[in-house]
C-alpha cells in the first residue's frame, strides 16, 4: 500500500526539483495528494496533458497544476511547467505516493530452507517458501505466499507480491515489481508427438529477468525449452500476459493486458503492444514497433512503425452485410483480372489494326 505523505506534505519547489520542473507562482505551496482537475481538492496537485480539459483549469480546485509551458497563462494557480506534463506527474506522483517499505526479517510462518541465501535487510511475509540455495538481494521484500523455488535468485530491492512464483533457477533482476498471482519458470509448451500421444519434452532453460522491470498480475512467462526466455530492463508487463518460452523482451518494451506471445519470438527495444494483441511463435519484431490492440502478427515484422489488425467495432446489421461483401472480395478480384485481361487483347488487337 502507498505510505501516507508527511502530515504537512511537500512544497511545490520541493515537487519541482524531484521531477525536473519549473516553478511559477508560489513554491511554498504544500501538496499532499495528487488528483484530477476536475475532483482535485485544496491540497492535491493536478495536471494537464490532454488539451480536452483545459476547460477545467478555470473550474479545479486544486492547489497547484502541472502543465506544459503553452498552458501556463491558462490558470493563475501555482503550477508546475514541464515539457512532459504527463511524465512530470507520474514522478510527482511517485514522491507524494511512494509505497511503504517493508519491515525487515523472515516472519515465523515462512519456511527458508538453510542453504538459500537471505539478506539481513530483505523482508519474507507469512508462508513464504524459499527453497534450497536461492538467493534473496538486499532489502528485497517477498510477500505472504510466494515460491521462490531452487537456485533462484532475487535482485536488490525487488518487491513480489502476494502469491507469485518464481520456479527453480529463475533470475529476477533488481527494482523489479512483480504484482500477486504472477507465474516466472512455468514449463514452456513442449511437446512432440510420437506414437503413443504427445511426449513432453523437458523445459531446461531458465526465465532471466532485467532490472526495474514491473510484471503484472497473472502473468506468466514460461521458461526455455533450452536456452533461456529473457525479459530485459525496464519492460513493462500488465495483467494476465502470457509469454512462451525461449521468448526475448527488449529493453523498454511495453505489452497491455491479455496479449500472447508464442515461443521463440524475439520482440525488440522500445515497442508497445497493445492490449489482447497475439503474436505467433518464431518471429522477431523490430525495435520501436506498435502493434494495435487485438492485432494478429503472424509474420515477422523488419521496419518500425505502427501495424494494426483490428476490424473497427460496427453494429450488428452493418457487420453482417459488411462481412458478406468481404466474402465475395476474392471473387470479385477474379472478376477484374479477367476484365483487364480482355481489355489488353483489345488494346493489343487494336494496335495491330
Amino acid at each position: 500500500m502507498p505510505s501516507p505523505t508527511p502530515a504537512s506534505g511537500f512544497r511545490l519547489d520541493e515537487l519541482a526539483l524531484r521531477c525536473g520542473a519549473t516553478v511559477e507562482g508560489d513554491g511554498a505551496t504544500r501538496i499532499e495528494r495528487v488528483g484530477t482537475l476536475e475532483h482535485a481538492g485544496p491540497r492535491d496537485i493536478a495536471f494537464l496533458a490532454n488539451p480536452r480539459y483545459r476547460a477545467q483549469l478555470a473550474t479545479t480546485r486544486a492547489a497547484a497544476v502541472i502543465v506544459a509551458p503553452g498552458d501556463s497563462g491558462a490558470t493563475s494557480l501555482p503550477k508546475l511547467i514541464a515539457a512532459d506534463p504527463y511524465a512530470a506527474f507520474a514522478r510527482v506522483a511517485g514522491v507524494l505516493h511512494a509505497p511503504a517499505a517493508a519491515a525487515a526479517g523472515v516472519h515465523a510462518t515462512a519456511v527458508v530452507d538453510p542453504s538459500a541465501s537471505v539478506a539481513a535487510t530483505a523482508a519474507v511475509g507469512p508462508c513464504a517458501v524459499i527453497g534450497a540455495r536461492a538467493s534473496i538481494g538486499e532489502r528485497a521484500s517477498i510477500g505472504a505466499h510466494c515460491t521462490i523455488g531452487d537456485g533462484a535468485s532475487v535482485g536488490e530491492d525487488a518487491v513480489l507480491d502476494a502469491g507469485v512464483s518464481v520456479y527453480a533457477r529463475c533470475i529476477v533482476g533488481p527494482r523489479a515489481l512483480i504484482h500477486s498471482g504472477a507465474v516466472i519458470g512455468a514449463d514452456g509448451f513442449g511437446l512432440a508427438q510420437g506414437d503413443g500421444g504427445w511426449l513432453k519434452i523437458p523445459q531446461v532453460g531458465r526465465v532471466v529477468i532485467g532490472a526495474d522491470v514491473e510484471i503484472g498480475a497473472n502473468t506468466t512467462i514460461d521458461r526455455g525449452a533450452i536456452d533461456d526466455t529473457r525479459i530485459e530492463d525496464g519492460v513493462k508487463l500488465d495483467n494476465q500476459i502470457q509469454i512462451g518460452h525461449n521468448c526475448v523482451i527488449g529493453a523498454h518494451t511495453a505489452i497491455a493486458g491479455c496479449v500472447g506471445i508464442a515461443g521463440s519470438t524475439r520482440i525488440g527495444r522500445g515497442c508497445r503492444i497493445g492490449g489482447a494483441a497475439m503474436i505467433s511463435g518464431h518471429l522477431e519484431i523490430a525495435d520501436g514497433t506498435v502493434i494495435s490492440a487485438a492485432t494478429l502478427i503472424h509474420e515477422s515484422i523488419s521496419a518500425p512503425g505502427v501495424y494494426t489488425g483490428a476490424f473497427p467495432a460496427l453494429s450488428h446489421r452493418e457487420w453482417r452485410r459488411v462481412a458478406s461483401q468481404l466474402r465475395r472480395l476474392r471473387e470479385l478480384a477474379d472478376r477484374v483480372k479477367a476484365l483487364e485481361r480482355t481489355l489488353a487483347r483489345a488494346e493489343s488487337d487494336g494496335n495491330a489494326v
